[in-house]
């Protein structure tokens, strides 16, 4: 029994180092990618879905922090503007304050994105605060970043097609930015 017991003592030590060896590992693999800040700048143009609104034009900045090589939090803001003709009332500008999370899903390039928010509108005498929602796909290489997105804003004002109105309105977009590590 001394022997069996011997092994058994032998076989737990063997198993106990090769565990901790593979912790070692992954603690220095973890190391070696270097976590950080990435900012970027953006224009988008998109088309409103719901009426008055008919354009929406926008520039942006995007706060990125990598927590590792695929998966990133984001923080945007910028302005935004959602045309209307001229019979139809008046442009709804506002800034926009989204906080996201960002998983790339294909080779380190193409990812998904959700972001949520705040939308204050700053013109023409809105004075509404919106949710904000925004999924979105892209590809980014180390410079740029090309993405397609749906916004939604919960409580800027529409025109039903009956003629009155609710609130509401959507926007598909795209936007081209470039980035660069802080």
């Amino acid at each position: 029994m001394k022997v069996t017991g011997k092994i058994k003592m032998l076989f737990v030590f063997a198993v106990s180092i090769m565990f901790a060896n593979n912790a070692q590992a992954q603690d220095t693999a973890v190391k070696n990618y270097d976590q950080g800040f990435k900012l970027g700048f953006g224009v988008s143009g998109g088309y409103a879905t719901q009426d008055p609104y008919k354009l929406a034009l926008g520039a942006d900045a995007r706060l990125q922090y990598d927590l590792t090589k695929r998966y990133s939090l984001t923080l945007t803001t910028g302005f935004t503007n959602l045309f209307v003709s001229e019979a139809d009332g008046s442009d709804l500008g506002f800034i926009p304050a989204k906080a996201g999370f960002k998983a790339f899903v294909w080779n380190d390039e193409f990812y998904v994105m959700g972001e949520a928010g705040a939308a204050f509108a700053v013109t023409n005498g809105y004075d509404q605060t919106s949710l904000i929602l925004a999924p979105s796909v892209g590809y980014a290489t180390k410079y740029i970043d090309v993405s397609l997105r749906y916004e939604h804003y919960s409580d800027f004002p529409t025109v039903n097609n009956n003629g009155s109105t609710g609130k509401g309105v959507g926007q598909v977009g795209v936007r081209l930015a470039y980035g660069f590590e802080l």
